[in-house]
């Protein structure tokens, strides 16, 4: 029986805050198909699977092996250590499309290339090279799992040849943690808080500029002046200024994340790149938010194109933010609106999802019977 290799550059499970990352934490800790990681040394290794690991990778070990062209060494002879001749095998690659021509190098030149079915996991969602040269990969590799059926557009209408099978898995959270408080749990949580009947909104992410926090707190002063009533909590920056209705709580620990998410009411996602996905967008919405957010990359879909929450068009404009944030507040239109969502129990639900994972691993393994 074929045997399944996932290959990651983070190591497995991830001790830092992550956003695909978590979600293996998760599969890993349950019922998996994969048999092998390969990776740089975790902290703790998963008790359900081998690993072989991708030893050396220090700053100054990596930095040298760029310049000598030599990067994917570690990974290649952690793969070495485990192949077997005449055995079959899926490989799993998480986003590290870099390895990808040394990968097949190594095994068009040692083994039998049939014999190994290679899935591509990608979680961005622009044409991840950038120029034609993407082209190779497709035709490399086996299978190219994407986030939205719109970053398959994206790489279909910009590449315009995409020569292996492709198949679009969503991201997704656990739900037994991000779940909606009831009022009364909600109003008694935001009382510790001092900020009880008030609307709370929250951004939430890393501060750089293309997660849109200094657009966020133009815009914030501008309603501020006529909503009093109103919070914003930035929760993963904490700048030393002064902002009128605004709290900073720096970064939190991924495991008390929910708590912030159950006391918003209004989630703010205002990217300025066109993201893969945007995980913090689901914990946000099945938390009970109502979500503005940017419409870009894979947003649209996150939020079933418009459904979900309100899509800013022209998320580079501090108008069009004012606009949206004005909207929801008017007569509790968010609440509204609300009401009407109703996503079905499966979407986004991180169980879902690693029964995914195994059916993509079985379907791979039955590719090479």
């Amino acid at each position: 029986m074929p045997k399944v290799i996932l290959l990651s550059y983070y190591p497995l499970p991830y001790s830092g805050l992550g956003s695909w990352t978590s979600m293996y934490n998760y599969y890993l800790n349950g019922d998996n198909k994969v048999d092998f990681i390969v990776s740089p040394e975790p902290k703790e290794k998963s008790l359900s699977v081998e690993y072989s690991i991708a030893k050396d990778m220090t700053f100054d070990s990596r930095l040298k092996r760029k310049l000598l062209k030599q990067r994917y060494t570690p990974y290649i002879d952690a793969l070495k250590a485990i192949i077997q001749p005449e055995e079959k095998y899926v490989i799993q690659v998480i986003e590290n499309f870099g390895i990808i021509p040394d990968l097949i190098s190594f095994l068009e030149e040692s083994f039998n290339r049939p014999d190994f079915y290679i899935q591509f996991f990608y979680h961005g969602f622009p044409p991840y090279y950038g120029n034609p040269k993407g082209k190779t990969l497709f035709r490399q590799i086996d299978e190219f799992v994407f986030l939205t059926n719109e970053a398959y557009k994206s790489h279909l209408g910009y590449y315009s040849e995409i020569a292996c099978r492709t198949s679009v898995l969503h991201n997704a959270i656990n739900k037994q943690v991000f779940k909606p408080l009831s009022t009364d749990n909600k109003e008694t949580q935001k009382a510790k808080f001092g900020i009880e009947g008030k609307t709370v909104f929250l951004w939430c992410s890393q501060d750089r500029p293309k997660k849109g926090l200094d657009l966020i707190l133009d815009v914030w002063k501008r309603v501020y002046k006529r909503h009093e009533n109103i919070i914003l909590w930035v929760v993963g920056d904490e700048r030393k200024i002064q902002v009128d209705g605004v709290t900073f709580f720096g970064k939190v620990p991924y495991n008390t994340i929910h708590q912030y998410y159950q006391m918003s009411s209004i989630y703010l996602f205002p990217s300025l790149c066109q993201e893969g996905f945007g995980l913090s967008l689901i914990e946000a919405l099945i938390c009970g938010n109502y979500c503005i957010a940017s419409k870009n990359g894979g947003i649209p879909e996150v939020l079933n194109f418009g459904e979900y929450g309100y899509l800013v068009e022209r998320p580079n404009f501090v108008e069009d933010w004012e606009e949206a944030i004005e909207y929801a507040l008017e007569n509790d239109n968010y609440q509204k609106e609300l009401q009407n969502i109703h996503i079905p129990k499966e979407k986004y639900d991180l169980d879902y999802w690693c029964n995914a994972m195994n059916d993509k691993a079985e379907n791979a393994i039955n590719s090479l019977i």
